[in-house]
């Protein structure tokens, strides 16, 4: 019997959020698929957004609806956003994260400015300009 739920995931690693297509960051990778479910009534899928206030979040969820509905054996898709539960950085794949800088919570940062020196200085031997 096919795997159907893995089926669709694999699909969805191909569906990107515009925020991070140039960064080759599937929607998969980002955390954005919460669950895949399927019976005999279709596929459901559940999608946390990275924002409330996401601006590609219809064209996002039509998209997963189209790839979703592409995979064989799949009649009827269904997409929902989970409002209940919060998106982290936390539920991104390892690699997804090694793609994108995130920058410490502020108050573990005593001194802003030697964080960030220490992270924009020129390797050694080179001067500013």
């Amino acid at each position: 019997m096919t795997d159907l739920p893995s089926l669709i995931v694999d699909a969805l690693r191909n569906v990107y959020d515009p925020c991070c297509a140039e960064k080759g960051i599937s929607v998969v990778d980002m955390g954005l698929v919460r669950s895949v479910e399927v019976d005999e009534d279709g596929a459901r899928v559940e999608l946390i957004l990275t924002s409330g206030w996401c601006p590609f979040a219809v064209d996002l969820i039509s998209t997963v609806q189209e790839r979703v509905g592409e995979v064989a054996g799949i009649e009827n898709a269904t997409v929902k956003v989970r409002w209940d539960e919060a998106w982290g950085p936390e539920l991104m794949a390892p690699g997804a994260r090694a793609k994108l800088r995130f920058l410490p919570p502020p108050r573990s940062v005593a001194d802003r400015d030697a964080y960030v020196e220490a992270r924009t200085a020129p390797p050694s031997g080179e001067g500013r300009s």
